[in-house]
C-alpha cells in the first residue's frame, strides 16, 4: 500500500489556496469596476514602492517576469491612464514608468480590495493561528531567496 506523500499534499494545498486567493482578489477587483487585472495590480503595487520612476527592466526584475510581460502590462495601464512613460532626465534613450493621479487612486481601491479578500480568506483562523501562519509563510518566502526562481510571464 502506498503511503501519502506529505510534502506533495502540502504543495497541493498551497496551490489550491493560491488559486482561491487569486479568485477572491479577482472578484473584489471586478466588484470595484477598476478594469485592472491581477497582474496589472501587482505592477501598480510594485511601482508604488519605488522612490523615483523605475525603468521597465527594473520592474521586470522586481516582478520576476520577462521584460515583454512588463511592456504588455504597462501598455494596458497607460491606455487606461494609470501610468505614463516618461523620459529619463539623464539619458533620453531610457524610458521610466510613473504612476498618474488616476493610478494612485486605483492603488487605494486595490488596497481596499486586498484587505477585503484577506479578511474573507483568513476568517476561519484565530488571531494566534494567523500569527503562526504568517511566521510559516515568512520562513517559506525567505527560503525562496536561496533558490533562483525562473522568470515567468504574468
Amino acid at each position: 500500500m502506498d503511503t501519502p506523500d506529505a510534502d506533495g499534499l502540502l504543495a497541493e494545498q498551497l496551490l489550491r489556496l493560491t488559486r482561491r486567493v487569486h479568485r477572491i482578489q479577482k472578484r473584489q477587483l471586478e466588484k470595484r469596476g477598476l478594469g485592472i487585472t491581477p497582474a496589472q495590480s501587482r505592477l501598480l503595487r510594485t511601482l508604488a514602492h519605488y522612490g523615483s520612476p523605475p525603468r521597465m527592466a527594473d520592474l521586470a526584475e522586481r516582478l520576476e517576469v520577462v521584460p515583454r510581460a512588463v511592456t504588455t502590462l504597462v501598455d494596458g495601464l497607460e491606455a487606461s491612464g494609470k501610468v505614463r512613460r516618461v523620459p529619463d532626465p539623464t539619458n533620453r534613450r531610457v524610458i521610466r514608468i510613473e504612476l498618474t493621479d488616476d493610478g494612485r487612486g486605483a492603488l487605494r481601491e486595490l488596497r481596499a480590495a486586498r484587505r477585503t479578500a484577506a479578511e474573507d480568506i483568513l476568517a476561519p483562523l484565530s488571531d494566534d493561528q494567523r500569527k503562526v501562519l504568517g511566521g510559516l509563510l515568512n520562513t517559506l518566502v525567505d527560503g525562496m531567496g536561496a533558490v533562483e526562481a525562473p522568470r515567468r510571464d504574468c
